[in-house]
This record gives C-alpha cells, sequence and structure tokens, in this order.
C-alpha cells in the first residue's frame, strides 16, 4: 500500500547542494502537511545510498529519480498515469523499496518530467555530483493533532452511544477528521483530480460519503484508526528498508592512510586512491578492499561472507571493507575504490534486484490491475441497484458501497510481494548468499539438477606440484624456466601451481611473446624465438604429441587424483608436472544436503577423466565428466535443462558461458573471476558450497511465505466482502480489512529476516 507507507515522511536531503527540486520545500516542522507526506509521525534518521549517474542508452536518456514519498503501487500507480502521457517518456522502472524511479526519456524532458512528479505532491531527487552515501533527515511531526483526533473520535462516540446532542456529536467528528485526515484528503484529491482511485480517494470518498449520511462518529472513528494503522504499517515497512540500508553502514567513512613523506593521516575512505596503504587497528572496521602488505590478524568477515569463525590473515590475503579486525594491527594496500568494494557490490546488486519484478509479484501487479475496477464495479452496483430495483433504503445500500470502497482496495494483496522478496534478500545477503533478482530466489526451490565445477568450486582450488619428470636428455632448469614463464601469465590454478614451485627455487622467468590462453587447455607462447606450450592431455592430443608411454604415465598419475600439465615444443613433450589439490570438507557436507534436498549433481571440469572420477568419488556427486571445453560445459548444461532447473556453480572466465545459460549461476565470491560473479545470477561470498542448500531452503520459506500472504491478503478480503454485502460490516471492519491486512502480510514477510 502506497500511501500507507511514506505519508509521514518530509526528507531533507543533505548532498552538499541542493537541487531545483527543494526550492519549495519550506515547511515548517510542526507547521501544516505536506501533500506527500503523513501524519504526525516521528520518524529515525535513515541513509540511503548515492543515485546512478544518467547515462545514455538506445531510446534516449536513462535517469534515475528519487521521491521519498513513493513506496508502494499506490503512488506507483499515480507516476505511471502521469508520466505514460509525456510522449518524451519511453520507460519506467520502480524500485518501490527503495523509493526510485528509473526513466528512460529524450535529451530535454527532465524537467517536463520533474514538474509532472512535482504536481502529484512528490519532491523527486536527482542523483547528486558526489556517489558518496547520503544523509537524509526525516523531520518531526508533533504527536498532539493525532492525540486530539483520538480523543475527539473517542468523545463523539460516546455523546452518541448515549444519545446526547447529535450537533455535538457532529462537532467532535468534524475536528478529529480534521486534526488527523488533513493529508489523506489532500493525497485523495490529487489522486482523483489524475483520475486514480487508490487508498487515500476512496478514504476520502468513504468518510465523506459517511459524514452526508449523518455517521459523524463513525466517520472520525475511521480517519483516526485509518492514520494510526498507516504509520504502525510505515514503520513495518521500514524494516525491510533497514535490513539492506544496514549494509551501508559496514565500512568506515574514514581511513588512515600512508602519505608518500610516510607519515599517517586519516582520510575520507572515498578519496583513498587505489594502491595506497591503510593501517587498521585492532577492532577497528576495515574501510577499503585490499591486500595485507604488513602484519598478522584474525578478521571477521561475517558481514560480508556469513563466515561465523574469524579468518587468520598475513600479508598477500585479501580483506573486506566492512569486515572487523579483531587482534593484531596491520597495513593493507587497497585494491578497490569506495565505490567498487566488495560492500558497495553487495548493495548495488541487491538495490537492483529489489528493482526486477519476482514471478509472483508480477502475477500480482496483473491481478491487481483487474481487480481494482472490478471492486469498483461492485461497489457502484450495490449502491444503485437494490434502491432502484428492489426499492430498498438508499441509505443502507450507499453505506455498504461505501464499505466495499474501503475494503476493495488491493494494497495488502500488491505490498505482500515486494516485502517478502526484499527480506528474502538481505536474509540472503546476511548469510553471505547476493543474490541478483527476486525471480532466482523464487526459482531456487525448484533446483533438480547441480553443475559444478571442480577447481576452486570442490577442491580448494590451491593445488600444489607434486611430481616433476623429464624427457631424456632435456635439461631439467631450463624446462622449469620455459614452464614457469609460460605458467606465470596464466589465472588458473594449476598453473600458478607450477609457476610457485619454480619461484621456491628461485628460477627467473624469461619473456613470452605472443602469448596465448587457450581455454580448457592451456597457454603458449613464444620464449627466445622459439614456440612452447603448457597445457593438458587434450592440447597434446590436439598438438600430436602423445606417445604410448606418455599415456601410460598420464594414467597412472590421472588415477591418483592427480591433474598433469605437459611442456611441449613444436616437436616433442619435454616435461610434465603433476599437480594434487584437496577436497573441501564443506564441499562433502554442501553435497549430502544437496541430495537430502533431492537435488542431483554432475562435475564438470576441464581435467582429465579419472581426475574428475577420483574427485567427484571423494566428495559424493552423482556424475562427473571431464577434458571438457566452455563450449562443452555450456552443452552439459542445455542438456539438463529438459530434465527441470538446472544450476551451475564455477569461480573462473571458462565456466562464465555455462553460468549464464543455467537458469541459476552461481559463482564463488571470493576466489571467482570478476567475469564469473558478474555473469552469475547467485554469488557465494565465502566460496563455501554449503550455502547453496541453504539458499534452496531459503527460496522454499521465501515462496511459502509469498502463498501465505497472497492467501491472507484475498482471503481477509472476501470474508469482509461477504459480510458487507449481507448486511453486517461496517467501516470500522472496512478499515480492519484493509490496513489490518497490510499489517499482516508485512509482518508475514518480515519473518524471512529471521531466517
Amino acid at each position: 500500500m502506497a500511501d500507507c507507507c511514506s505519508h509521514s515522511h518530509d526528507h531533507e536531503t543533505l548532498h552538499g547542494h541542493d537541487h531545483a527540486d527543494h526550492s519549495h520545500d519550506d515547511h515548517d516542522p510542526g507547521h501544516g502537511h505536506d501533500p506527500a507526506n503523513g501524519p504526525c509521525c516521528v520518524s529515525a534518521p535513515i541513509a540511503l545510498a548515492g543515485l546512478a549517474a544518467p547515462e545514455a542508452v538506445a531510446d534516449g536518456i536513462r535517469t534515475s529519480i528519487r521521491i521519498m514519498q513513493m513506496d508502494c503501487p499506490t503512488e506507483e500507480a499515480l507516476l505511471r498515469k502521469k508520466l505514460g502521457g509525456i510522449p518524451s517518456v519511453r520507460n519506467m522502472e520502480f524500485n518501490l523499496m527503495q523509493r526510485v524511479l528509473t526513466v528512460v526519456h529524450e535529451a530535454d524532458a527532465i524537467e517536463t518530467i520533474l514538474r509532472a512528479v512535482r504536481s502529484l505532491g512528490f519532491h523527486p531527487e536527482l542523483p547528486g555530483t558526489s556517489v558518496r552515501l547520503a544523509a537524509v533527515e526525516e523531520r518531526k511531526k508533533p504527536w498532539w493533532p493525532l492525540a486530539l483526533a483520538g480523543v475527539a473520535a473517542a468523545a463523539s462516540e460516546a455523546v452518541s452511544w448515549l444519545g446526547g446532542s447529535v450537533w455535538l456529536a457532529a462537532a467532535l467528528g468534524i475536528l478529529a477528521i480534521a486534526a488527523c485526515g488533513g493529508t489523506t484528503y489532500q493525497k485523495g484529491w490529487v489522486a482523483l483530480r489524475n483520475g486514480n482511485l487508490n487508498i487515500n480517494a476512496l478514504m476520502n470518498i468513504a468518510v465523506t460519503g459517511a459524514m452526508a449520511l449523518g455517521q459523524w462518529p463513525e466517520a472520525a472513528m475511521v480517519m483516526v484508526l485509518f492514520t494510526v494503522a498507516e504509520l504502525i504499517e510505515a514503520k513495518s515497512l521500514d524494516r525491510a528498508r533497514n535490513a539492506i540500508r544496514g549494509l551501508m553502514q559496514l565500512a568506515p567513512e574514514r581511513a588512515t592512510v600512508q602519505q608518500a613523506d610516510g607519515s599517517w593521516r586519516a582520510m575520507e575512505a572515498k578519496s583513498v586512491a587505489v594502491g595506497s596503504v591503510v593501517r587498521v587497528r585492532p577492532g577497528e572496521r576495515i574501510a577499503l578492499d585490499g591486500s595485507v602488505a604488513l602484519g598478522r590478524s584474525t578478521v571477521n568477515q561475517a558481514p560480508i561472507t556469513g563466515e561465523s569463525l574469524p579468518v587468520e590473515k598475513a600479508p598477500g590475503d585479501a580483506v573486506f571493507a566492512g569486515t572487523i579486525n579483531e587482534s593484531g594491527a596491520f597495513d593493507y594496500r587497497v585494491t578497490a575504490a569506495a565505490t567498487h568494494t566488495t560492500l558497495a557490490r553487495i548493495i548495488h546488486a541487491v538495490e537492483e534486484a529489489q528493482g526486477a519484478r519476482a514471478p509472483t509479484q508480477r502475477f500480482v501487479d496483473q491481478f491487481a490491475r483487474v481487480y481494482t475496477p472490478m471492486v469498483f464495479a461492485l461497489a457502484l452496483a450495490v449502491a444503485v441497484v437494490p434502491p432502484l430495483l428492489m426499492e430498498a433504503s438508499w441509505h443502507d445500500w450507499v453505506y455498504k458501497a461505501l464499505v466495499l470502497l474501503v475494503i476493495g482496495c488491493p494494497c495488502a494483496l500488491v505490498i505482500s510481494t515486494p516485502v517478502t522478496i526484499v527480506s528474502g534478500l538481505a536474509a540472503a545477503a546476511r548469510h553471505g548468499i547476493l543474490v541478483k533478482g527476486g525471480v532466482y530466489l523464487e526459482e531456487g526451490r525448484k533446483l533438480a539438477w547441480l553443475a559444478l565445477d571442480k577447481t576452486g568450486t570442490v577442491t580448494h582450488g590451491k593445488p600444489a606440484q607434486t611430481e616433476f619428470e623429464l624427457r631424456a636428455g632435456v635439461d631439467a632448469g631450463r624446462c622449469r624456466l620455459l614452464a614457469a614463464s609460460l605458467a606465470a601469465r596464466s589465472d588458473h590454478p594449476v598453473s600458478q601451481a607450477v609457476a610457485k614451485a619454480a619461484e621456491a627455487e628461485g628460477i627467473v622467468r624469461a619473456n613470452v611473446e605472443m602469448f596465448e590462453a587457450l581455454p580448457g587447455r592451456g597457454v603458449r607462447g613464444l620464449i627466445e624465438g622459439q614456440a612452447h606450450a603448457l597445457g593438458n592431455h587434450r592440447l597434446m592430443h590436439e598438438l600430436n604429441l602423445c606417445s604410448p608411454d606418455l599415456e601410460t604415465r598420464l594414467d597412472a598419475l590421472e588415477r591418483q587424483g592427480k591433474t598433469v600439465v605437459m611442456l611441449s615444443d613444436d616437436r616433442q613433450v619435454l616435461a610434465l608436472f603433476a599437480v594434487a589439490d584437496t577436497v573441501k570438507d564443506s564441499s562433502r557436507a554442501a553435497i549430502a544436503d544437496l541430495h537430502r534436498l533431492g537435488v542431483k549433481t554432475l562435475m564438470l571440469t576441464g581435467d582429465n577423466p579419472h581426475t574428475a572420477e577420483a574427485i567427484a568419488g571423494q566428495v559424493g556427486i552423482d556424475q562427473a565428466r571431464g577434458n571438457l571445453l566452455p563450449e562443452d560445459k555450456l552443452k552439459a548444461v542445455a542438456a539438463l535443462e529438459a530434465e527441470g532447473t538446472v544450476g551451475m556453480v564455477g569461480d573462473g572466465i571458462n565456466d562464465a558461458p555455462a553460468l549464464a545459460r543455467a537458469h541459476i549461476g552461481f559463482a564463488m565470491g571470493a576466489m571467482g573471476t570478476d567475469t564469473a560473479i558478474e555473469t552469475a545470477d547467485v554469488a557465494l561470498m565465502d566460496d563455501d558450497l554449503r550455502k547453496i542448500p541453504t539458499f534452496i531452503r531459503l527460496s522454499q520459506a521465501t515462496r511459502s511465505v509469498l502463498v501465505q500472504n497472497i492467501a491472507l491478503a484475498l482471503g481477509i478480503k472476501a470474508v469482509f466482502l461477504a459480510l458487507t454485502l449481507i448486511g453486517v460490516g461496517t467501516m470500522w471492519m472496512a478499515v480492519f480489512a484493509d490496513v489490518g491486512a497490510s499489517l499482516l502480510v508485512v509482518g508475514n514477510g518480515l519473518r524471512l529476516l529471521r531466517n
């Protein structure tokens, strides 16, 4: 319910400059009401993320506009109708939980759009020049008008019940309505003027009709109850917003940075450049992403990864903004600016996810567009048909029609889905699971197959070289140098193991020219003018360099679960390097949990089939396939689609095509490449596969709450509609049916935050 959510907010941004939109926002706190603000509310300050800067797109300019008075479908409907009539507006997207409207428009249309938004009583805010978090203070409204309204309404009811003066009851009723109903009347008038029958318009009609029928005490009490219930609902909805907003406050605004002369100075985190060295003391939060340069400590990474235990950090280890340094002091080198930290990316992804309609939400929105006109038509028929055709009392049937109008508002139904989805997204983020859209949160419960990459996903992804064997007559030092030079240019864990082994022996690398990465095979390049390759069994087959003796040796090593890469020139294989990785304990537990949930598992790897089967057997994976190129992984995922919803877990560039093809792509967020994380639909921030069963259970819980909320909203409406038609329903019931149902579904949706 839109106006039931933010009607109490009169906002003042502190962006460092004033937008033109605010030039007329001169209300004195405590005096009067803004049409878009609600009655007599005191709210806590909140923080909001910066808006995206306008950007050119195919259809024009894409601009994000924050509208602090836009919370729910009521305001969305008003804005859609108003802006939909502007020819220069190409498209609109609404993120009600973040109160952001994104418009695609012609280059010179922004002022026209802003004027249209202001005409509805809203205060639009354009992106500021700074990307920092904007502090938004809500002005406090006096509580006494609502208290006065409550006393006056109760007195009017008492006078009427005791058989007192009708004029006194009427005067007290009018006083109550005037004290707390001004905002509702103003917003209702704006809605009616724009041809929109939202809850404020319906309340205007109902309360005015009740007064016209002489129902003064009831009209007054309905307005007071409606106002109180809206304030309670606004507070409830803020809990869902705060679940995400709390992430924004994790990273400190200042950091202690080393200066050029070696001194240390506290600086704004947003102004710290990549490459700077930052010092963190025990107990402090880390301000920026980085890599430990000096010192050791343990860091509580729960805010980012959901890990329950602190993680040991030594030189070279990554640290994340928003995490807490627990023991020793250390220095780290900044690897990402404040706007591109892991925390910033989480916040951005979750905000984007909130704006995307989940399947249930799309269904509810479409249903509401049909439901509201039907209810209004029914109310009109109830008011007119019985008196005209059956000579029934106009007073009684008009009253029933007014009650139907209030009961019939679809706000509870429409608000139930976004609150539930946002609560689910927030609960996932608290567990270190970054879900990029409500659609994936809903679809997770349907997973039938989960395909998994091996290295870095099932295994630790930090293999070590275990064997080094030479071809007869080949110089060992020369081979190590060639292999290390090629391996150092690759980011694959197996190549990195070869490079690290050579580095530990002090081998100096040679320059590599015309370097080329061969996805799923290896690498090659020119060293001192001669072509060399470092790759797997598949690559050697393609180069026609395999021999029976080599095949026998490879088979023996691969059956031990080891991965073998070979160094070759253009004539022969010069040496082989065996590398072994270890399976994560968490992988065994995760696979067992997935099987309990009815999910089948398949491992897809570029490694040899023997190693793939050995690792799969250790973990309990149902099937394993080896020697796969990226396109082979893509085909394997596509083939599973006939058996149901398919998920894919990976951490490398090789996995990106399969991640994109799967119904739900899971990326390893800590070790994964940026390509994998950007392509995936869900990121596991601590590379723990046990997060996937947690995600599935959260998806099941989200779906259950969505169904409950739809049943609650429609069931309550149906009961009170029936009571009204048989003559039992009253306006009091109407308010409880509308706002009470909204409170129930919001409260039910918020239960996911405790998941």
